[in-house]
């Protein structure tokens, strides 16, 4: 497992010290990997960044030199060496603290390997003590045990109630669902087989995603405008009931992925439009219905995307322009729905809020969505109903 190990060296080193995406840098660095290799990998260093911060307080605690001192190559090894020993049961310690060791030696340090060595025996022999040690009574302390930044439990903590907060943090930790839409509508599956995807027979999407392709409401022979529509998946969904779809995205290289996704779906009734969100062409409007599925802090996919809690930030301003921006080109009586997927009530009804237009009531949909505090909108929550968080909305404009 040494070349497995190495990739999860190198995904650890760039996600936090160049800032870079965990998935991208593993596509790259995982070529050349067999099938077992490549899922030892993944589990390693996707697990290692999404509870750095848990690992990082049992380094500080055993390794008797902080965390952020350290040269980066030994700070990444000791990452990944603690993350075996504590969330790996398959891999003997001695395994953990050997291969780990000899990543370090592998990084030209040798003058690191004796700390290494050193710290990694400690953390074989103390980190089940440190671990125990760790409670969820305060959300700030339940940050720190299930790794993620206090202000995303602090916001559920307030928004949901204690044990609530403390489900989804566990939630957000587990392997997320694999979900597809299909001409007969969603399944669940264990893995998707790639003709499945070769043919267009399946896409990719979440429960939840799909929940807010449906509460768009559209009809046949609509037209509709959907905003930051890459990759594409609410979009070829929304051609598929028959409706006009205008696809607008903004980057050129999603834009191009949006319309080969489009094609390969054969989602003949829509159009890509390479443009600025806020910023479209002066005659494109009278549309039937508008879809902003705007970018937000992703709260509700954070067990998907590994790096995503420690760059999630709330974009309100963002999403507000947005709504403004499509409520522009849908007709009097029209429709706007609004998703994002995440859990923040800054993010999510304070939004709708803000925009000020007639909400209409989604909870015919299925009342177990309703949202607990607003049962006219939509709140998919991972530890509930076991897919991605979407928050839901429609307004009449």
């Amino acid at each position: 497992m040494s070349a497995a190990r190495a990739v999860a060296l190198e995904v650890v080193t760039r996600v936090f010290e160049d800032g870079a995406y965990a998935d991208r840098v593993f596509r790259s660095a995982s070529r050349g990997l067999d099938g077992r290799d490549r899922a030892f990998a993944m589990q390693l260093s996707y697990g290692t960044v999404q509870r750095v911060r848990t690992l990082d307080h049992a380094i500080d605690a055993l390794g008797r030199r902080p965390v952020r001192k350290l040269d980066p190559p030994v700070r990444a090894a000791l990452r990944t060496g603690a993350y075996q020993l504590a969330y790996m049961d398959g891999v003997p310690a001695h395994a953990a603290v050997d291969e780990t060791v000899e990543l370090v030696r592998a990084a030209g340090l040798e003058r690191a390997v004796a700390f290494a060595n050193a710290v990694l025996r400690r953390l074989s022999e103390g980190l089940a003590g440190v671990l125990a040690r760790l409670h969820e009574e305060t959300p700030q302390a339940a940050a720190l045990l299930h790794s993620y930044p206090d202000w995303v439990a602090e916001t559920w903590w307030r928004e949901l109630g204690p044990d609530d907060a403390r489900a989804l943090l566990r939630a957000q930790n587990e392997p997320p669902e694999t979900a597809v839409r299909t001409p007969e509508g969603p399944r669940v599956v264990d893995a998707i087989p790639p003709d499945w995807l070769e043919s267009g027979y399946a896409w990719p999407q979440s429960r939840g995603s799909q929940l807010a392709g449906v509460a768009a409401g559209v009809r046949p022979g609509e037209r509709v405008l959907d905003l930051c529509a890459a990759p594409g998946g609410k979009a070829t969904q929304l051609a598929a009931l028959g409706a006009e779809v205008v696809a607008v995205e903004r980057h050129a290289g999603r834009a191009r992925e949006l319309e080969e996704n489009a094609r390969r779906l054969r989602a003949e009734r829509l159009t890509v439009l390479h443009a600025d969100a806020l910023a479209l062409p002066a005659g494109l409007g009278g549309f039937d219905r508008a879809l902003v599925d705007a970018p937000c802090s992703g709260l509700g996919v954070l067990n998907s995307r590994p790096d995503l809690r420690w760059r999630a930030e709330p974009l309100p301003d963002l999403q507000l322009a947005l709504l403004r921006a499509a409520v522009e080109r849908v007709r009097p009586g029209g429709t706007v729905t609004y998703s994002v997927c995440t859990i923040n009530g800054a993010e999510n009804e304070a939004v709708v809020d803000a925009l000020g237009l007639p909400v209409e009531d989604l909870s015919g949909l299925g009342p177990e969505y309703r949202h607990p505090r607003r049962p006219e909108f939509l709140l998919t929550l991972p530890h509930v109903h076991r897919t991605s968080g979407f928050f839901v909305a429609r307004m009449r404009t």
